[in-house]
């Protein structure tokens, strides 16, 4: 079995440098130290007994929880399942919020390591950042090393447990309803480009629109955050920049109800001139006028189930579950105009 004098000499650092990084100790260590002493923890597969043994302790009834901002209704509902199922275990949690900040994501796991959390979930779409998505792995797996347990919502490059919102086939089923419906110019408020998430979803529609010999041209999709406003203005850029659209695709339902508002203020009828799509199925989706349509994911289950493969016990191979989703048809989608 490695000890920490191996870990140091893998590393060539000094044990108690080797100590610092592996106990989150607040003293300053260079980010290449630190990744080297990681990345020897992983390799020698390193668990310091003292540390895996307070782990198993009853009394370590902690787990953290990162999520990109729990304000978002996306994550208030992820987070409603994490809570269930982590007040019936007798867990507490620590939510920290990264602000889709890959960066304070890294700090965040760097700290709740440090506090020597039983489990760490992470909750919210991957980035498309090679050198961040290595990183994160790595500090993962030496938390996991130590007898740390990981599970991840809606991240695909994460080697261990996850959950996994179909995004794609659930923006594939909303095309598919929009092309029933007669809709051939469709736009698509996005979220931010970085994330993993916006490029599933937009490929579920270019699936949809591939099956009928269509495209989804480069100037019909505008980038934005997850939030009212940004959908408003996305909205507004697109109207102005592709007329005679006849569908909006929202990626998410926030950013579906800002472009509802800014079809009001000018005047536009929803869905006899223009359709409007969100994406998630917030509470808040049924009560605007008109009732959204959007596509359903099941996101307080998917916090549960996030939860509870925590708090079992590490499955080899790691263990990835898929919820479905499916389409919600309301009042804001009708056929395109003649």
């Amino acid at each position: 079995m490695a000890t920490l004098a191996d870990v140091a000499r893998r590393a060539g650092v000094s044990p108690a440098t080797a100590s610092r990084v592996i106990n989150g100790s607040s003293k300053t260590v260079t980010e290449e130290l630190r990744d080297r002493v990681l990345r020897a923890v992983a390799d020698l597969r390193y668990v310091p007994n003292a540390h895996a043994q307070l782990l198993a302790r009853p009394h370590r009834s902690v787990v953290g929880v990162i999520v990109h901002d729990v304000s978002d209704p996306y994550f208030a509902e992820v987070t409603r399942g994490l809570q269930r199922v982590a007040t019936a275990r007798g867990k507490l949690l620590i939510i920290c919020n990264s602000y889709r900040d890959p960066e304070r994501e890294l700090e965040y796991v760097d700290l709740l390591r440090g506090q020597q959390v039983a489990a760490m979930i992470l909750a919210g779409s991957g980035y498309h950042d090679d050198s961040f998505t290595t990183r994160l792995n790595e500090q993962l797996a030496a938390y996991e090393a130590t007898g740390g347990r990981v599970a991840v919502i809606g991240r695909h490059e994460h080697a261990g447990d996850a959950v996994m919102p179909a995004n794609e086939n659930g923006a594939y089923l909303l095309a598919r309803e929009l092309l029933a419906l007669g809709h051939r110019r469709i736009g698509v408020v996005a979220g931010p480009r970085l994330l993993t998430t916006t490029t599933d979803r937009l490929a579920g529609l270019r699936r949809a629109l591939a099956e009928r010999e269509l495209t989804l041209p480069e100037e019909h999709v505008r980038y934005a955050e997850f939030d009212r406003d940004s959908g408003a203005g996305a909205a507004a850029v697109l109207l102005d920049a592709v007329p005679g659209v006849t569908a909006v695709v929202a990626l998410n339902d926030s950013m579906a109800i800002g472009a509802l508002s800014l079809l009001r203020a000018r005047g536009v009828a929803v869905p006899g001139q223009v359709s409007v799509t969100g994406f998630d199925d917030m509470p808040i989706a049924r009560d605007v006028t008109p009732a959204l349509t959007t596509v359903r994911l099941p996101l307080v289950e998917m916090g549960a189930r996030a939860m509870a493969l925590a708090l079992e016990p590490v499955a080899a191979g790691g263990r990835i579950e898929v919820l479905d989703a499916g389409v919600v048809l309301r009042d804001t989608t009708g056929p395109a105009p003649a």
